[in-house]
């Protein structure tokens, strides 16, 4: 199996639009990143320093390209309502053999708490299956990242495994990843 032709570029939820990556929001993603960057330095290696401006739209671009060709499909996540930027999340990793997707995501320190992540990773994982085909749907966190853990879980996913002295973490900590995954037939059976 390969990529669609065409990979649709927003997913509804009841208070989220999640968008395509474009650079039209590079300002909005330089806010959200210099907010929120030290709580990202841990787990982030892109966030070990804060980009300038023209560094962040030029990436930005180069992933709107890389979406376009269903290589990497890094998503937005905009608040209804008020159109603020609440994040990022997206499928890092896609596997079209299988076919099997990876969903990354960060989330802007002032939205902490309010589910928005869990929410975005729920419809990524669900517009996964549904719109690319997908089998299996992963998430990989470091075994120290308990929040991100936490949101696999609420999102329905079921931890898989740990993987001993898997990663690195951007410090140059080795750290275990947890494993979480859903599948078509999870999927199926939780709608």
């Amino acid at each position: 199996m390969s990529a669609p032709d065409v990979i649709p570029t927003l997913i509804e939820t009841e208070r989220l639009l999640i968008r395509a990556v474009d650079p039209q929001y590079a300002v909005q993603m330089h806010e959200a990143v210099a907010e929120s960057i030290d709580e990202l330095r841990p787990w982030m290696p892109w966030a070990q320093t804060l980009s300038t401006l023209q560094e962040q739209q030029a990436r930005m671009t180069d992933a709107a390209e890389i979406y376009a060709r269903g290589e990497e499909l890094q998503m937005l996540l905009f608040r209804r309502g008020d159109n603020a930027l609440v994040g990022s999340s997206g499928l890092p990793r896609l596997d079209w053999e299988v076919p099997r997707f990876e969903i990354g995501y960060w989330r802007r320190t002032r939205f902490g708490g309010q589910g928005y992540v869990t929410e975005a990773v729920r419809a990524i994982a669900d517009f996964a299956f549904r719109e690319l085909g997908a089998l299996r749907v992963e998430i990989w966190a470091s075994s120290d990242n308990h929040a991100s853990q936490r949101v696999a879980e609420r999102a329905g996913f079921r931890r898989e495994a740990v993987l001993a002295q898997h990663r690195r973490d951007p410090s140059g900590t080795v750290a275990d990843s947890v494993v979480f995954a859903r599948t078509l037939a999870d999927n199926a059976a939780s709608c």
